[in-house]
């Protein structure tokens, strides 16, 4: 079992994002959720690490986003509105970055929603007793408490199907962490040498969307029935 205790989504990837009472679902994930994404000049997004796509911007993670309607509203570090383009550029450093909306190429790293349980966290927390933990530091769009469940209980998902209240995901992988975990997210302070704490470096999980619908807070997870996949 399993209940939905908070959800989020990200406007810009990999800003601070919002939480959220409840969330539109569909094949892209949340509606919304890392729907805009910092641009370099030559054509790459500002992400957390380096890939073909992506280029690593250090500072992105002080910034943070939420939508006004279908706009999304950034705030720079300095608490003030970025007002266009260039306070963003400016405030991170990197002159012709602009925002920028999706294209054909979803921005997700790995799939369409990513899923924690407290049960992880409270296992992240004991290995790493000095660290502040929390789900934020990690950027779920769904948190599930998961009460006295066994650590890492989410592992033992994947390959399968569940349902969360009106949602029907296809779990795929086991989320891979980044270092992006030891810096500040969203008023957590840095946690230095936390990704060392992660055995291989995996914690939550990635899911695809088989059945969409509008998840809600206190949303009940159940076993669906088992879907073949290859992680």
């Amino acid at each position: 079992m399993g209940v939905v205790a908070a959800l989020w989504r990200y406007p810009v990837k990999s800003m601070a994002g919002e939480r959220l009472a409840s969330a539109e679902v569909g094949e892209r994930g949340f509606d919304g959720d890392r729907l805009y994404a910092v641009r370099d000049p030559d054509g790459k997004f500002g992400s957390g690490k380096n890939t073909r796509r992506f280029r690593r911007m250090p500072g992105l993670n002080t910034f943070a986003a939420r939508y006004d309607g279908d706009v999304p509203v950034v705030t720079l570090p300095d608490g003030r509105t970025a007002r266009g383009d260039a306070d963003i550029a400016a405030a991170l450093g990197r002159p012709g970055v602009a925002l920028t909306k999706e294209a054909d190429v979803p921005h997700h790293d790995e799939a369409a929603v990513h899923l924690v349980t407290t049960s992880s966290l409270a296992w992240l927390a004991e290995r790493a007793p000095g660290a502040e933990i929390d789900a934020r530091r990690l950027r779920p769009n769904i948190l599930l408490d998961t009460g006295p469940a066994p650590e890492l209980t989410e592992d033992a998902w994947v390959g399968e199907r569940v349902r969360i209240g009106a949602v029907e995901l296809e779990v795929l992988r086991k989320a891979v962490r980044c270092v992006m975990v030891d810096l500040p997210w969203d008023g957590l302070p840095a946690a230095p040498g936390l990704l060392k704490k992660i055995t291989g470096m995996t914690l939550g999980v990635h899911a695809r969307v088989v059945r969409g619908g509008v998840l809600h807070l206190g949303d009940v997870r159940t076993v669906g029935c088992s879907a073949p996949h290859t992680p």
